[in-house]
């Protein structure tokens, strides 16, 4: 049995500001429930990059693996295979879309 949730946001930065957030998987941090341990290889977020981090849950640390699978730059559009404890696995796709000069809609689905 599968599950799809779409979440969506109104993010007040511009297109431009998000799309470098995204790009930098350094910057993963700031944003997600994680704490990036190591980044395979390190740079730009690209295709085939893998990134290990822990998550904090019920007084565990859970190993969590994000691999980059595509990344269109003409779309702001980042595919990734995220494998979650439990051998939970989640394709996500994250979508940025201008709506003004001042915001923009970032989707996950």
């Amino acid at each position: 049995m599968g599950f799809n949730l779409c979440p969506a946001t109104t993010v007040a930065a511009p297109l431009e500001s998000v799309w470098e957030l995204l790009g930098n998987p350094t910057n993963y941090d700031e944003w997600w429930d994680a704490h990036t341990e190591r980044i395979v290889p390190e740079g730009q977020t690209s295709p085939g990059q893998i990134l290990y981090a822990k998550t904090p849950a019920f007084g565990k640390q859970w190993d969590v693996t994000l691999k980059i699978e595509q990344v269109k730059p003409e779309k702001h559009q980042i595919q990734m295979l995220i494998a979650l404890p439990l051998g939970v696995v989640n394709h996500e796709t994250i979508s940025c879309a201008a709506i003004d000069a001042t915001s923009c809609r970032v989707q996950f689905g």
